[in-house]
């Protein structure tokens, strides 16, 4: 594909889109991605969750989409950050997932977030998503986040 093509496939593909997506409320989007997932186990520096994959995550090829899975690593470890004891769940400085499997449509999925570094301003954490019937690996995520601390002057 060239260049020509390639900007006129992306721009043609964000026309597509109906106008009322620009009308979202915001904050729609953590509630899209975490609607149905159910918390199994909080304890200090750790959060156990499953859900099984909907429809509305589903990329292409029907199987979980990766920018779903990373929102998860996301989410779900920044729950982990709370569990902690942080009053934070910072900011983002790094967040690197590898996509070992796919997850299909109502395969049920168990998401594991533990603490691995908990630092006064930084905070690592892993993320795995496995298939809960088997434990296959279906992705596998460190994020690292600034924990920025609000200051009282």
């Amino acid at each position: 594909m060239d260049l020509q093509e390639l900007k006129k496939s992306l721009e043609s593909a964000g026309k597509s889109l109906p106008s009322t997506v620009d009308s979202l409320p915001a904050g729609f989007y953590n509630p899209l991605i975490v609607y149905g997932l159910s918390i199994d186990l909080v304890e200090p520096g750790r959060v156990l969750c499953s859900f099984k994959v909907p429809a509305r995550l589903l990329n292409n090829g029907n199987f979980l989409h990766g920018g779903a899975t990373a929102s998860l690593v996301d989410i779900v470890g920044s729950a982990a950050i709370f569990a902690a004891g942080s009053p934070t769940s910072g900011a983002s400085l790094e967040i690197n997932i590898s996509y070992l499997d796919a997850a299909y449509l109502d395969e049920e999925v168990e998401i594991e977030a533990k603490i691995l570094r908990m630092g006064k301003t930084i905070a690592v954490v892993n993320v795995e998503l496995r298939k809960k019937k088997t434990g296959k690996i279906i992705a596998q995520g460190r994020h690292t986040k600034y924990l920025a601390f609000s200051s009282k002057l």
